[in-house]
C-alpha cells in the first residue's frame, strides 16, 4: 500500500482507535500455491491484543496455502468516498478542470498466521470473538461437549494472526489548504450518500489535529 507523507497515520493511537471504533471486517490475503493466484477472504475479526483472531470452515481454501507460506496479509479499508472533480478545482480554474480522486481510511497487517485446530483452543477463541461481538453474553456457552457449538466446532479452523508490521493510511488530502478541506467536507456532508458523513468525519478530525500541511 503506497503511503503519500500527508496520508499516514499522525501516530499509533490513531489507527487503534479507527479498528476500535467499529471497524472489524476485513480480507484476509493469502499467498497463492506455485502457479495459482492469490486467495482472499472477507470476515470478520477480533483481537486479543497482539494476534487478530478469525475463524473459517474447513473446506475454505486457504488452508493448504497457509500451510505452504503463513506469511499472509490483512487489510481493513472504511470511511471511503468519490470526491468528483469540481470539489477539487484550484479557485482559479474552471470546476470542470479539478481531479476526481478517492478519500479512505486503510489499515493493512502484515501477519504470520498460526492455525488453531485444539477443540478447546479454537471454543477459547470463539468465546473471544462473541464477547466482542455479543457483549451483552446472549448466546448458548461455547463448550467443546455443549450444543450447539460443541458440535459444530469440526467443521471450523481458528486462525491467530502474529502482526509483525502495521501500515496505515488515512486519505483526506491533507495537504490542501485548510479551506479546500473544508469545503469538500461540507460538500460531504451536504451530499450525504453511503459512506459520506463517516468520510466528512474523518477528513475534518485530520484537518483538527494536522491544521495546514507542513511537509
Amino acid at each position: 500500500m503506497f503511503i503519500q507523507p500527508w496520508d499516514a497515520a499522525l501516530d499509533d493511537t490513531e489507527w487503534q482507535t479507527w479498528i476500535a471504533d467499529g471497524h472489524d471486517f476485513g480480507q484476509l490475503s493469502v499467498n497463492g500455491l506455485p502457479g495459482r493466484p492469490p486467495t482472499v477472504v472477507p470476515t470478520h475479526f477480533t483481537s486479543d491484543g497482539t494476534q487478530l483472531l478469525i475463524h473459517l470452515a474447513r473446506p475454505n481454501p486457504v488452508w493448504e496455502a497457509i500451510a505452504h507460506d503463513p506469511h499472509v496479509t490483512f487489510t481493513v479499508i472504511g470511511d471511503y468516498a468519490f470526491i468528483p472533480g469540481p470539489w477539487r478545482a484550484k479557485p482559479d480554474t474552471a470546476p470542470t478542470d479539478g481531479v476526481p480522486t478517492s478519500y479512505y481510511a486503510a489499515v493493512q497487517f502484515t501477519c504470520r498466521a498460526h492455525i488453531v485446530d485444539d477443540p478447546e483452543a479454537k471454543a477459547d477463541l470463539l468465546r473471544r470473538q462473541l464477547t466482542h461481538f455479543q457483549p451483552d453474553g446472549d448466546h448458548a456457552p461455547v463448550a467443546v461437549d455443549q450444543p450447539p457449538y460443541g458440535r459444530m466446532l469440526p467443521g471450523i479452523r481458528g486462525l491467530r494472526l502474529e502482526v509483525t508490521e502495521v501500515r496505515a493510511k488515512f486519505k483526506y488530502d491533507d495537504h490542501k489548504p485548510v479551506e479546500h478541506r473544508t469545503t469538500v467536507a461540507d460538500h460531504l456532508t451536504a451530499r450525504g450518500q453511503d459512506l459520506d458523513a463517516p468520510t466528512a468525519r474523518q477528513q475534518r478530525r485530520r484537518l483538527n489535529r494536522i491544521g495546514p500541511w507542513k511537509p
